[in-house]
């Protein structure tokens, strides 16, 4: 039983590390906004799945639960922003470019 919990252990760390490293790259290699909106949410993605197993490992399935269903709201509420600043970029642009942005004007 403790082989197979660590083995479930191990494999959910490994996939939260490549998730998140796949998240990291998609922010900061990408210069498209959608993807960067993308990458963000691999990212959070991966720290919610970190808070479920470190919940899980505790014992305190209740607390962590909480937490995530906090880390949903907020990031609902952030890309629900990005986006529409997203849309207002590409009107504005007719680009999802990032280096276009360092032409607007104030």
């Amino acid at each position: 039983m403790i082989e197979h919990l660590q083995a479930i252990f191990a494999t959910s760390i490994i996939f939260i590390i490549l998730l998140s490293v796949t998240a990291l790259y998609c922010m900061l290699v990408s210069r498209n906004l959608i993807r960067i909106l993308i990458g963000l949410e691999l990212l959070i993605k991966a720290v919610t799945l970190l808070i479920a197993l470190t919940g899980y490992l505790t014992g305190r399935m209740a607390l962590a639960q909480t937490f995530i269903i906090t880390l949903i709201v907020i990031e609902v509420v952030v890309i629900a922003i990005a986006a529409g600043i997203v849309i207002g970029a590409h009107r504005h642009n007719q680009s999802l470019d990032v280096r276009t942005l360092r032409n607007l004007k104030g």
